[in-house]
C-alpha cells in the first residue's frame, strides 16, 4: 500500500553543509498543447517544418490583426484540468503580458493572469521507496509560445524562427510542495505520463514541448511546517527559478546544484538574491541569466482584443465523458484483474500504448500473470537491447499470446518458448504452425520419456550410485535427458520418471 500523505520528508542533507536545510521546490511545466493549429491563428504547429513557414499574420504581429480563439486548445486544457482532478473555471479571460525579445514580434504575450481556465487540483506523485506524496496544482492557464532566436549559425548575426510562435501552452502551476530532486522529476513524469493518457500533450521534451520553470529555496528545519499551516511564504528561503528545463535529469541535476549553491550563500553570511537562472549541463551549474521579473514587472492588463471566455457546465461534462481510464485507476485495475504486483503494474502502465498491448496479451491469452511476465522481462528487454518502442514492436499482441495459449497448453516448455519468440521477434509468423513445422512440441509421451531415462541410467553406472547416495545428484540425470531430447521433453515428466527410476 501507498502512504499517502503531505508530511514533508526527513530534511535532506546537503554535502558539504554545517547544517541541515530542507528543500522546497514549486514548479511551472509549460505543455504544448496537442492541436493541429496555433492558439489564435490557424497556422500549421507541425514540428520540423522550414524555419518561419508556418506564420500567420496575428502570429507575426502584423498590424490589424486580431487573435481568434482555437476552441480545440480551450478543449485540451480542460481535458487536463480534468485529468489532473481540478476545478474549471466557466469564467476565465486572457490578458497582455508584456516584454520585449526578438523571438515575440507582437511586443507582448497573451496569458492568463488574473483568471486561468483550470484552478486548484492535484497529482499524485509516487516515489521509488514506495511511498507516495500528493502535489497540489495551483492553476492552469493558456498562453502564446515564443519564437526561438538562433545564435550559432553565424558568427555575426542572430537569426529568428517564428514556426512555434503563438502555438499554445498549457502553463501548470504547482504549489511549492515539492521536496526533493527525485521528487520534482517523478512529478513531472507523472504529468507526463497523465497528458499523454488524455492526448492533450505529446510530451517530447527533447523537442521542447514539454518543459520546466524549477524555483528553489532552502529552509531550516520546520519552516516548510510553518508555512504549510500560516499559507506565509515568509517563512521560506528565497527561490531562484532555473528555466527552460527539457531534461528529468538535468532537473534533478540542477536543483542539486542550487541548493548547495544557496545554503554555501546563507551559510557564509551571504544573502540569496531572488533571480531567474539557467542550467548549463555541461559544467553541472546554474548561472544568472536575470534578475527575478514579479508580476507587475510584466505590466498585465486584459487583452482588449479578447473576450472573457465563458463556456458552459454541459461541455465540460461532456469532455468529462470522453476521458480514458487514467493511469492510477488502470493500475489499480491490472492489480485487482490480472493479480499484479506493484511493480509489475507500475511498469506496465508508465505508457499508454504499453499498457494497452499488455492487456491485448493478456486477454487473448487469459492469463495476465505470465502476460505480464513475458511482456516486461521478454519483450520490454529485447526492445531496449534494439533500442526500439513498443509502438515499433515486431512481434504484435497476438502472437505473443499464441506463445503463451502453447506454453499453458503444455505444447511448448518455458525454454522451447523462449526459442519460438527469437524466431517471431524475427522472423514473424503464426507461433503454433512454427512449432509444427518445425517440429518443437513438447514431448509429453511418458514412455518416449522412460525410454531415453533407461537409456541415460544404463549408460552410466557410475552416476547411478553417486545420486542414490545425494539425491541431489539426481538433476544430473534430468539435464541429461533433456538434451537427449533436444530440450522438448516435459521437464516435470523428465523429473519425475528419474526419481522413480532411482528409486528416490
Amino acid at each position: 500500500m501507498l502512504d499517502l500523505s503531505y508530511e514533508a520528508p526527513k530534511p535532506k542533507i546537503i554535502a558539504g553543509a554545517k547544517s541541515d536545510w530542507e528543500l522546497v521546490i514549486g514548479m511551472e511545466v509549460h505543455a504544448q498543447v496537442a492541436t493541429r493549429a496555433k492558439l489564435f491563428s490557424g497556422a500549421s504547429t507541425q514540428f520540423g517544418a522550414e524555419p518561419n513557414s508556418n506564420v500567420a499574420f496575428v502570429d507575426a504581429g502584423m498590424p490589424g490583426m486580431l487573435p481568434v480563439i482555437n476552441e480545440a486548445c480551450v478543449a485540451q486544457a480542460v481535458r487536463t484540468g480534468l485529468g489532473l482532478n481540478a476545478d474549471i473555471n466557466l469564467f476565465s479571460a486572457f490578458d497582455r503580458k508584456n516584454y520585449f525579445y526578438p523571438d515575440l514580434p507582437q511586443g507582448y504575450q497573451i496569458s492568463q493572469l488574473y483568471h486561468p481556465i483550470v484552478g486548484e487540483g492535484e497529482v499524485l506523485v509516487e516515489l521509488g521507496d514506495g511511498t507516495a506524496r500528493v502535489v497540489r496544482i495551483e492553476r492552469i492557464h493558456l498562453e502564446q509560445d515564443a519564437g526561438k532566436s538562433i545564435h550559432d549559425m553565424d558568427p555575426a548575426l542572430s537569426f529568428v524562427d517564428l514556426n512555434r510562435t503563438g502555438v499554445a501552452l498549457m502553463e501548470i502551476v504547482s504549489r511549492p510542495d515539492i521536496r526533493g530532486p527525485e521528487e520534482a522529476a517523478a512529478y513531472v513524469s507523472k504529468l507526463r505520463q497523465i497528458m499523454l493518457y488524455l492526448g492533450t500533450c505529446d510530451g517530447n521534451m527533447q523537442n521542447g514541448n514539454l518543459r520546466a520553470d524549477v524555483n528553489v529555496s532552502v529552509c531550516a528545519p520546520g519552516a516548510y511546517e510553518k508555512f504549510r499551516e500560516t499559507g506565509d511564504f515568509s517563512h521560506l528561503g528565497t527561490r531562484c527559478e532555473i528555466k527552460n528545463m527539457n531534461s528529468l535529469r538535468f532537473i534533478q541535476q540542477a536543483i542539486e546544484y542550487e541548493a548547495r549553491r544557496q545554503i554555501a550563500i546563507i551559510e557564509n553570511g551571504g544573502k540569496v538574491d531572488q533571480e531567474t537562472r539557467l542550467y548549463d549541463p555541461d559544467k553541472g551549474e546554474t548561472r544568472s541569466m536575470r534578475s527575478k521579473e514579479e508580476a507587475h514587472d510584466y505590466r498585465y492588463f486584459p487583452d482588449p482584443d479578447l473576450l472573457p471566455l465563458e463556456i458552459e457546465q454541459a461541455w465540460v461534462d461532456d469532455i468529462r465523458a470522453s476521458l480514458p481510464e487514467l493511469p492510477d485507476a488502470k493500475k489499480a485495475r491490472f492489480m485487482g484483474a490480472f493479480g499484479l504486483s506493484d511493480y509489475d503494474a507500475s511498469v506496465l502502465t508508465a505508457d499508454v500504448t504499453a499498457s494497452a498491448y499488455f492487456e491485448a496479451v493478456a486477454e487473448a491469452a487469459g492469463d495476465g500473470k505470465l502476460a505480464a511476465n513475458w511482456v516486461i522481462n521478454e519483450l520490454f528487454g529485447r526492445l531496449k537491447k534494439d533500442e526500439r518502442d513498443i509502438t515499433d514492436s515486431p512481434m504484435s499482441p497476438e502472437q505473443l499470446a499464441g506463445i503463451i495459449a502453447l506454453i499453458k497448453s503444455g505444447d511448448i516448455s518455458g525454454k522451447i518458448a523462449k526459442d519460438l519468440f527469437e524466431i517471431v521477434y524475427t522472423e514473424g509468423g503464426d507461433p503454433a504452425q512454427i512449432v509444427e513445422a518445425r517440429g518443437m512440441k513438447q514431448v509429453t509421451d511418458t514412455g518416449a520419456i522412460e525410454t531415453a531415462v533407461d537409456e541415460i541410467i544404463a549408460a552410466n553406472p557410475a552416476q547411478v550410485d553417486k545420486a542414490k547416495q545425494n539425491p541431489k545428484l539426481a538433476g544430473w540425470f534430468v539435464g541429461q535427458v533433456m538434451k537427449a531430447t533436444g530440450g522438448k521433453a516435459n521437464p516435470a515428466a523428465v523429473n519425475q520418471i528419474v526419481m522413480a527410476k532411482l528409486g528416490l
